[in-house]
Order: structure tokens, then C-alpha cells, then sequence
């Protein structure tokens, strides 16, 4: 009993209160934070987390309680009051709590994204605020974390482990894709990756034991994913070659960092060449277009011995010697201006015989904008001075194609293409030492592969194991 003949609640009571509210808010399909304001001993308000039902971005647990202790006592000073809520709050509801002249708050698991209790920032410590309210931390922390981990992990693709910072599209928004019915195979302890994830496809006869007389090794760019090379991918199995593909950091089924910072033009570079000496691929055809090239047109001089030939589409090298052209600073603008962009209408747009579900595929890996860090980020990232990160790397690749590049080359032009198109390809065709005549796309546009069956069907003649 206290001092005023009340009875006392202890933290772990009070916490496992707070659990219970948190409970219902799991089975409601609510991130599972739950809160409950106790004055004299006894429980006035509860609250859990209803931002989805209530379509109101300040419904956390902790608000919702607060709320209801005001309607309780009349009054929205909650003066003697202590709010146990299971997650350290945001700087929202730490600013609600600090309003309301709570006495105390006790927490559960610490929030190392969010938490304004000490771990990202600490509100109730800054000593300019005229109330200050005492903080109790790590109360039932294990209890508390594990409701949470339990509830996020059925939502990633083998979400252990995933690092703090990206983010996994689900499983479930790759389901039933039209003509890619290829197995996931990932990769998460490249040395430049820190513990990211990579998918990729890898299909036909591998290196080991088997005999593939060419490897393609194929690389998308923006927005797309492997997604992309599922008319291609097939011709070339059928020729009894091996297929590689993977996804971007940031695209696809790998992991999306949620910092537009990640990415930059030597990190992605440098984690493909670790991924290509990790599968040790030889005999390779580099395929690429758009950002597949200006990425993977600098990586065959790291290893030359490992490429036999080069099939290029509809990108560049950005060697920053001069400016970016019209259509590209175009394109670079509205991406700005349109962070939201709908990708699946994009690639409709150049491509009038996409289905629905097709045009689905490709907005699959982005089901909110959390996961679009890699399509705002990429496109200033191209090196558009001499100075630029990746416009030295690029002059060096260029020198190469020029000079010592000894493999077949095969050029390909979709020729609606507004951006990369046939007078850029051209230009790109003078860089490759012994490119002959392209093969000429007319009604493609600037993502080619989705008239690649046509294209494969020529690499697969053109290329001579």
C-alpha cells in the first residue's frame, strides 16, 4: 500500500497490462505497441496501436491512452499519473506525454530507429523544457521485443537476419509472377555488403561439374529488376547456356537500404565484382542496358579473362566529359518532381503489349515508398562531371573497350527510346573496339528486353562458344 492508502502497482504489472493491450493489437493486425495510464493504483485508460483502422497517423498506443485518461479525469493535465506503454516512445508521443505533465513513463524495448527516450534522441532529458517526467527503461524488454519480432518476422523473406537499416519486401507480393518461375538463390556475406542480401537467379549448368559453354550475365537497371530478362532468359537455357541475374541492391527481391545515401556508383560496383568472384563465373556474356551498363560496362577490366563477349542495350558510358543529355536531365527531373511514380504505368508507357499483370511484376518490389530509396537515388547518381564518383572508373572502362577489349560484341537499339537512344548508342558503338552493325529495334523503347525474345534468339548465333 503507499503512503495514501492506495494499492501499489509494480512495473511488471503494470508492463504485463501493457502486453495484454499490445496483444490485441497484433490480432488486429496493428504493429503491436500497447499502453495503459495508471493513477493511485489503478489502471483509468488503456490504449494499443490503430493507426491502419483508425487511418490516423497519431494513433499510437500511447496517444490513444492519453486521450482516454484525459476524457477519464477531465482534464488533459494527467498530473500523478504513470503511462507503461510496451515500445520507448516517438518524439510524438514523448512531446504528448511531456504536455500532458505526466509524472512517469515506463517502457519495455528500447526503439533504436525511432525511440526519443534515450535512443535516438532524449526529449525528457533536455533540461530547456519547464516539466520533466521520470523514465523508466527495459521493463519486460525481452517480452516486449519478442511480441515484436514475432510479429514483423511472418512479413520478410527469411528475415533472419536483416539489418536495422533495409528493409525486405515481402515474400508475398512476388507471387504468382508471369513467365519467372525461376528459384531465388541469395547471397548476404560479400565483404562491401555488411550483411545485406542479394537475390539472384542462377539457372542452367554452373561452372562445377557441368559444362556451360557461355555464361550470360545479365544486369538491369532503373526501376527494373531480373524481372526484366524473363523473355530472354528462356531462349538462352534452351541453347543449353547458363543464366545469371541479379537484383540491384535496393531493386528486386534484395534487400532495399532505406537511406537514399547507400547508394553511390563504387558501392554497387564493387559489391557486383565481389559477387562475380564469388560465383567465379567464366566464359561470361555481359548483357546489359540503361544502368546494367553504366555499372557493368567498367567491370570486365577488373577481371578480363573471366568475359568472352559483351551484348549491350540502350546505355552509356558516363564518363562526365560532357553534359547529360536533354532526355536524360528530363527523365532526371521528373523523377524529382514524381517520387511516387507508378513503375508498372512507366513501363507501359514505352510498351503497349505489357499485360496488367506484367506491368503488376514491376511494381512488386516497392509496396511503399520506404522501399524506393535505390529509385530516388539513382538517378543524380549518374556521374555527370569530370569529377563526378564513377566518371574516372568510366574513362578508364572506355579505354578499355577502346583499346584492349578482345571479345565478341553484339549491340542492340530500341529505337523509341527517348533517353538512351539510337544517336547515344551509336556514339557508345565507336567505344567498342570491333562492335559491328547493331541490330535495330524500331518499335522498342528504352527497355529493350521486353522485345528481347528477337535479341536472344541473334546473341545465341552471333556468340561462338
Amino acid at each position: 500500500m503507499s503512503a495514501d492508502g492506495h494499492a501499489v502497482l509494480t512495473d511488471e504489472q503494470g508492463m504485463q497490462l501493457a502486453l495484454a493491450e499490445a496483444r490485441l493489437a497484433a490480432a488486429a493486425g496493428e504493429v503491436p505497441v500497447g499502453a495503459v495510464v495508471v493513477k493511485n493504483g489503478q489502471v483509468i485508460a488503456t490504449g494499443r496501436n490503430a493507426p491502419i483502422a483508425r487511418h490516423d497517423p497519431t494513433a499510437h498506443a500511447e496517444v490513444v491512452a492519453l486521450r482516454e485518461a484525459a476524457r477519464v479525469l477531465g482534464n488533459y493535465r494527467l498530473e500523478g499519473c504513470t503511462l507503461f506503454v510496451t515500445l520507448e516512445p516517438c518524439s510524438m508521443c514523448s512531446g504528448a506525454m511531456l504536455h500532458a505533465r505526466l509524472d512517469r513513463v515506463v517502457f519495455g524495448a528500447t526503439d533504436p530507429r525511432t525511440g526519443a527516450a534515450g535512443s535516438v534522441l532524449n526529449l525528457f532529458g533536455l533540461a530547456q523544457i519547464n516539466h520533466h517526467t521520470q523514465v523508466t527503461g527495459g521493463v519486460l524488454a525481452d517480452a516486449c521485443g519478442q511480441l515484436l519480432r514475432d510479429f514483423f518476422k511472418p512479413l520478410r523473406v527469411n528475415a533472419d537476419p536483416l539489418r536495422e537499416d533495409a528493409l525486405r519486401t515481402p515474400d508475398a507480393c512476388f507471387d504468382r509472377l508471369p513467365d519467372y518461375p525461376w528459384a531465388p538463390r541469395y547471397v548476404s556475406d560479400l565483404p562491401s555488403m555488411a550483411g545485406l542480401r542479394l537475390h539472384y537467379l542462377d539457372e542452367g549448368p554452373t561452372n562445377v561439374g557441368e559444362s556451360a559453354s557461355i555464361t550470360w550475365l545479365c544486369l538491369h537497371g532503373n526501376p527494373a529488376w531480373s524481372y526484366l530478362y524473363r523473355k530472354m532468359i528462356p531462349v538462352w537455357l534452351a541453347a543449353g547456356h547458363r543464366v545469371v541475374a541479379p537484383d540491384l541492391l535496393g531493386f528486386g527481391k534484395s534487400d532495399k537500404p532505406k537511406k537514399d545515401s547507400f547508394h553511390a556508383f563504387h558501392t554497387h560496383r564493387q559489391y557486383l565484382l565481389e559477387w562475380i568472384e564469388r560465383l567465379d563465373l567464366q566464359r561470361v556474356v555481359l548483357v546489359v542496358q540503361d544502368w546494367g551498363g553504366i555499372l557493368g560496362l567498367t567491370l570486365p577490366m577488373a577481371a578480363p579473362q573471366r568475359y568472352a563477349g559483351l551484348l549491350v542495350m540502350n546505355t552509356t558510358l558516363a564518363t562526365g566529359e560532357r553534359p547529360l543529355s536533354d532526355g536524360f536531365l528530363a527523365w532526371r527531373d521528373w523523377c524529382k518532381q514524381q517520387p511516387q511514380f507508378d513503375v508498372g504505368k512507366l513501363f507501359l508507357r514505352g510498351n503497349k503489349h505489357l499485360s496488367v499483370e506484367e506491368a503488376a511484376a514491376y511494381n512488386a518490389p516497392f509496396p511503399d515508398k520506404g522501399y524506393r530509396a535505390a529509385l530516388r537515388a539513382f538517378p543524380p547518381m549518374v556521374p555527370e562531371f569530370e569529377d563526378s564518383e564513377g566518371a574516372a572508373i568510366s574513362r578508364q572502362a572506355r579505354d578499355f573497350w577502346q583499346n584492349e577489349w578482345r571479345g565478341q560484341s553484339l549491340m542492340a537499339i530500341g529505337q523509341q527510346d527517348p533517353v538512351l537512344g539510337e544517336a547515344v548508342m551509336r556514339e557508345l558503338q565507336c567505344q567498342i573496339r570491333g562492335c559491328p552493325e547493331p541490330l535495330l529495334l524500331p518499335h522498342a523503347g528504352h527497355f529493350v528486353q521486353e522485345h528481347g525474345h528477337e535479341i536472344a534468339v541473334a546473341a545465341v548465333r552471333h556468340f561462338k562458344p
